[in-house]
């Protein structure tokens, strides 16, 4: 007959039994992850994470750039503005560039370092000619300065000749006023048969004798006729004396601080008192003769053009 056990309450059992479910393994505390927000993601914090993806790294920037005439950094910046990179990152790439082209220089410098040490055995020794040029460059500065001086000599001298000429040309003007002056002045005196006061005057007084002779024979052929005639006559006469005595004190006028024209005023003077006198002689003849009062209103209007209104007016009322 078999004998049946039971199985002891302390000793354990490593053998599950078949009428028992198997235990439930145990977690190890060492194994769980600690408490975190992270764990528990929401669709917020997904989307966060959605924008913070990086972007597309841009396109390097072209080296023909930096090439064109004028370049300067601030114009070249300011045409970046819509170009997406950060200021780090844009610094970055500068600073990978301008290391690209001090490789760049050097490669260079060293494949070429042959032709560099070449080119300065060539310029050894230079300073002779370099000291040629410098002395042909102060010759010729000399040169320069002397031609210079020339033209600013020449240039005085002939402002300096100007003004001359412009010294002459004003004393040829006014010696042909003076002349034309005194050949007026010889001509009324010899209308008026006034003595000349100078010997200039005098010997030339010969030469205008034909127009006093023209103005005698023409107030005798006037005398001739009738009243009224011979006294139109006078008075275009007179009239004549008045307007060359007019026209040459407006001519001394313009020239009166000249000595020419200061010696000339006693010649002047005799002219007008002559032609005031002929002038009352002439009045009183035609006040005589009995002509009309236009007549003798023209005689005062001689007087007025020569400023002696008063004594006009004064000799007709003597007549």
């Amino acid at each position: 007959m078999s004998k049946f056990y039971l199985p002891d309450s302390t000793a354990t059992t490593a053998t599950p039994s078949p009428l028992t479910s198997p235990p439930s393994p145990k977690s190890n505390p060492l194994d769980r992850k600690p408490y975190s927000s992270n764990n528990y993601s929401t669709y917020s914090d997904s989307d966060s994470d959605a924008d913070n993806t990086p972007l597309p790294f841009p396109a390097a920037l072209p080296r023909s750039d930096f090439l064109t005439p004028n370049f300067t950094p601030e114009a070249y910046l300011s045409t970046l503005s819509n170009r997406h990179q950060t200021l780090e990152d844009l610094r970055s790439d500068l600073r990978q560039r301008s290391q690209l082209l001090s490789k760049e220089l050097l490669d260079l410098v060293n494949a070429n370092y042959e032709e560099f040490l070449s080119l300065g055995l060539r310029l050894k020794g230079g300073e002779e000619k370099i000291e040629e040029v410098r002395v042909g460059v102060l010759g010729f500065s000399r040169e320069v300065g002397n031609v210079r001086d020339a033209v600013a000599e020449k240039v005085q001298e002939f402002g300096t000749l100007l003004e001359e000429k412009k010294r002459i040309r004003k004393d040829v003007m006014v010696g042909r006023r003076l002349l034309e002056i005194e050949e007026r002045l010889e001509d009324l005196e010899a209308r008026l048969m006034v003595e000349p006061s100078n010997s200039l005057s005098a010997n030339n007084t010969s030469a205008n004798d034909d127009d006093s002779d023209s103005d005698s024979d023409e107030d005798e052929d006037y005398e001739d006729g009738d009243g009224d005639s011979a006294t139109t006559a006078t008075l275009a006469r007179l009239r004549k004396h008045a307007q060359a005595y007019l026209l040459l004190t407006h001519l001394t006028q313009k020239l009166h601080h000249h000595p020419f024209i200061t010696a000339q005023q006693s010649r002047l003077l005799r002219i007008r008192n002559t032609l005031l006198l002929d002038l009352r002689t002439s009045l009183k003849q035609a006040q005589t003769a009995g002509v009309g009062g236009k007549q003798l209103l023209d005689f005062l209007v001689i007087y007025r053009e020569l400023g002696e209104g008063e004594e006009g007016a004064g000799a007709l009322k003597q007549g």
